[in-house]
């Protein structure tokens, strides 16, 4: 049979996105306390193919993921994104990776118990050089309240590394110190003074949400380091 998605295609077209969507997939990430926290996450990998391919065979794409099953860290991450590019003989190479991350409460404040969840999503795409984004989401609930107040979302580049439970709970103690105030506007500032003081952060990006009834009121604030 021919490889139809390899033939030589003369429409100079090139096609931007090809790949697969929520490819449900276990993984490992890690944890500084546990070393390693079993998850599920839900991946996307795409690429961009230059004109002179009409496509790419799909399977090819959960053969590279299930290469590098295991320890799931951003040195797989960049490796994941480089066979990608490399297999593919793409243009560039995009990765999702979407996951719940459990924590134990009282690492954030010895009163409490419990797990909290925080939902995770890892974006990167390497064309000539690489382009990591990790985002958390973290829930904000405000003192003797019964229900969550709302959410910071935050996006952050890296200069080194930082343990997911590093960034969590910095964000958590700036949450803590804005939280009398129960605005937007002063939360979303207390995250961005937070984020600029740690230097393992190139770059930031805060959305602060507040689920009101009727609407939601919501501020944001981006920052390059």
């Amino acid at each position: 049979m021919k490889d139809i998605q390899n033939l030589q295609d003369d429409r100079r077209i090139s096609i931007r996105k090809v790949g697969v969507k929520t490819v449900s997939y276990p993984i490992t990430v890690l944890d500084r306390q546990k070393k390693l926290q079993h998850t599920v996450a839900t991946v996307d990998m795409y690429v961009n193919l230059p004109h002179r391919f009409k496509g790419t065979h799909m399977s090819r794409f959960v053969e590279i993921l299930n290469r590098f099953h295991g320890k799931f860290d951003l040195q797989k991450f960049h490796l994941i994104l480089q066979e990608m590019k490399h297999q593919l003989d793409a243009e560039a190479a995009h990765l999702e990776v979407r996951f719940p991350y459990f924590l134990e409460r009282s690492a954030l404040d010895p009163d409490a118990s419990g797990m909290e969840r925080y939902e995770c999503r890892m974006h990167g795409s390497l064309q000539e050089c690489d382009d990591l984004v990790m985002e958390l989401n973290v829930p904000i609930t405000l003192p003797k309240s019964l229900g969550r107040w709302g959410y910071a979302q935050v996006s952050v580049r890296f200069n080194e590394f930082i343990w997911l439970e590093d960034l969590i709970s910095r964000v958590q103690q700036a949450i803590r110190s804005g939280v009398e105030a129960a605005s937007v506007e002063s939360l979303c500032g207390q995250l961005g003074d937070t984020l600029k003081d740690t230097f393992a952060i190139s770059w930031f990006r805060v959305e602060v949400e507040n689920l009101a009834d009727g609407c939601s009121t919501f501020a944001t604030v981006e920052s390059t380091l």
